[in-house]
């Protein structure tokens, strides 16, 4: 009996990790970077991302982990940053990812110092990039996470060629909406260095805290997108993309 319920709850466990996952790795101008492994212990563990303890979602927008996940914590000495010029292409990469219902956002913080110091939750975020319903109705149409998934679980972002140069957070987002009224918040944070000359800073109404960008009441993020046979544009919740 102890052997069958063990099973059981590997089986589970398993099939828990599969449904769900997170960027494991990024191509940053070129070079390479691993993510930091969920379900193992952050000691010894050296990334530029922070720490990210589980591949199940956050389903509440104001929970306090939403800015880089569960528990978003420096990895102290084994934290590390990737130095990327202003104007470079990032690309993430996820597990094989399994929904293809919602959009995609990319976020950026400045830290106004050292990141390995900074409290995600303190900051505050810009979007850089965006992508949602592409074509077609909301029930059935094409989302930008089956084009992630269609690109072999990847998706390229650059980095604002005229942003200030300066220490960064880096936040990947994917919001999946397959369960009706039942939002699926999917983050991971990396330290960046940016270099250049630019000057540019974003400021007013496209600058958000996490939490406090979204809320249960913003149409993208309260959805059914079965009952929306005859609906052919999808609100992306958060701030506009900041273009620079």
């Amino acid at each position: 009996m102890f052997a069958t319920a063990a099973l059981t709850a590997l089986a589970l466990a398993v099939s828990q990790v599969a449904a769900h996952g997170g960027v494991l790795e990024y191509q940053i101008n070129g070079e390479w970077y691993e993510g930091f492994k969920a379900y193992n212990t952050p000691v010894g563990q050296s990334s530029i991302q922070r720490e990210w303890d589980t591949y199940n979602p956050i389903t509440d927008p104001t929970d306090s982990f939403l800015a880089c996940n569960n528990n978003g914590a420096s990895l102290g000495s084994g934290q590390q940053s990737a130095t990327v010029p202003a104007g470079s292409k990032v690309i993430a990469y996820w597990n094989q990812w399994p929904h293809s219902i919602g959009p995609v956002m990319v976020y950026m913080a400045n830290c106004n110092g050292d990141c390995t110091s900074a409290t995600p939750s303190s900051l505050s975020w810009f979007k850089i990039d965006q992508a949602g319903l592409l074509s077609g109705s909301v029930a059935d149409g094409q989302w930008a996470q089956g084009e992630l998934i269609a690109n072999n679980n990847t998706w390229t972002t650059t980095i604002p060629a005229s942003l200030k140069p300066g220490n960064y957070f880096l936040r990947h987002e994917l919001l999946a909406i397959h369960t009706p009224n039942q939002p699926q918040f999917y983050p991971e944070c990396a330290q960046l260095v940016v270099t250049g000359s630019g000057s540019a800073e974003p400021s007013g109404s496209y600058l958000v805290k996490f939490p406090g960008a979204y809320s249960m009441s913003d149409p993208g993020v309260d959805i059914d997108v079965y009952s929306q046979t005859n609906v052919y544009n999808y609100t992306i919740p958060g701030p506009a993309v900041w273009q620079g």
